[in-house]
């Protein structure tokens, strides 16, 4: 009988394979994990994060022709005889169309407009003074305006030692000088809210003519992005307006546990032109959101905002699951144009970007 040849075969180990394996798939996810290191933390929020207090919600009664002695009873408060002063303060960038709808707005219940602009961005971008060079558009308020300029500072090149939050900061102290200035007494109702965050007329026409208003009190206003064509909830609440007393600061924070609903809009990033998407991505407080250069593209900008989608890929800053998965994706369009801003609707050709079907934006 032969005999089969004796022959030695070899295997390689499998575990070459697993350490190779490993080789790669380790760079690949920490790569992975720090490109999208922001997506993750959100998307996992609700598992480290505990939601602030809830607020008090407090009901906003409003129609035409009903008188302010009725509505004033039916918020609990009761009418005064006198309207008071109101003051209306922004720290303002460069968002020149929601503040002429702004102004124009509020126009009839102010008594005086007081704007503070810096030479700087926040994150320390030296810009134009926008609003000292257009005060031409702003002549209907003209004897209204109590405007100055900060001197902001320029960020080093070599780091970015600058907190934009800080110099943020550092102009809201500011605003409380130029108040004072302006002759803000106490008993005067403040306005305190960014730009793009506009209360209506007939919230400060109630806020104004009644007494019995707590001394401090958010605005709960309808939050639109890019346009009035993508309301996206009424989460916004930053906005407050105060009976001004020596204690009051102007900030933007929460500062009270009462929020009145439904007090207005906020329209962010609802800008006319290309160049001030990208030149607020750059100047805001938020500017490390920029992750990529490619975010600043124009195409890709113009893409999104017809999209209703995040310029800066982000999911929702959320404390549940629920609401994350709710707000994931782009935000709907709405085909609305009710309960705007009335200068808005009277004056539709101009700001057409602002309405549905205005999403086209030129580049500059």
């Amino acid at each position: 009988m032969a005999r089969r040849p004796f022959c030695i075969t070899t295997r390689r180990s499998p575990r070459r394979y697993y350490f190779v394996l490993l080789f790669l798939l380790v760079p690949i996810c920490v790569i992975g994990i720090l490109n999208h290191v922001q997506k993750i933390s959100y998307f996992f929020r609700p598992l480290w994060d505990i939601p602030p207090p809830p607020f008090e919600h407090l009901p906003h009664y409003y129609a035409e022709n009903v008188s302010m002695a009725h509505l004033c009873h039916l918020h609990g408060w009761t009418a005064r005889t006198e309207p008071r002063r109101v003051f209306d303060a922004v720290i303002f960038s460069n968002e020149l169309d929601l503040l002429e709808i702004r102004w124009q707005e509020l126009d009839p219940f102010v008594t005086k407009f007081v704007i503070l602009e810096a030479n700087t961005t926040f994150t320390g971008i030296p810009k134009p003074l926008f609003f000292a060079q257009n005060q031409n558009r702003f002549s209907f308020a003209a004897d209204k305006i109590v405007h100055s300029v900060f001197p902001g500072r320029v960020a080093s090149h070599r780091s970015h030692d600058e907190d934009p939050f800080k110099l943020e900061s550092e102009q809201r102290v500011a605003m409380n000088q130029l108040l004072r200035r302006a002759g803000i007494s106490n008993g005067d109702l403040l306005i305190m809210s960014d730009t793009d965050e506009i209360p209506s007329h007939h919230t400060i026409k109630l806020l104004q003519w009644c007494d019995g208003v707590p001394p401090v009190l958010h605005l709960e206003l309808r939050h639109y992005l890019y346009s009035f064509e993508f309301p996206v909830d009424y989460s916004s609440w930053r906005a407050t307006v105060h009976i001004y007393s020596p204690w009051t600061q102007y900030r933007h924070s929460r500062q009270t546990d009462r929020i009145l609903s439904d007090a207005g809009w906020h329209c962010s990033f609802c800008f006319r032109y290309l160049k001030d998407f990208v030149f607020k991505m750059t100047a805001y407080s938020h500017a490390d959101r920029v992750k990529h250069r490619e975010f600043l593209d124009h195409t890709r900008i113009q893409n999104l905002i017809c999209q209703g989608s995040d310029l800066y890929d982000m999911l929702p800053e959320e404390y549940t699951f629920k609401e994350l998965i709710k707000k994931m994706g782009s935000v709907p369009p709405s085909a609305s144009a009710v309960h705007l801003p009335a200068y808005l609707i009277e004056n539709a050709d101009v700001f057409r970007f602002l309405l549905p079907g205005g999403c086209m934006r030129p580049p500059a």
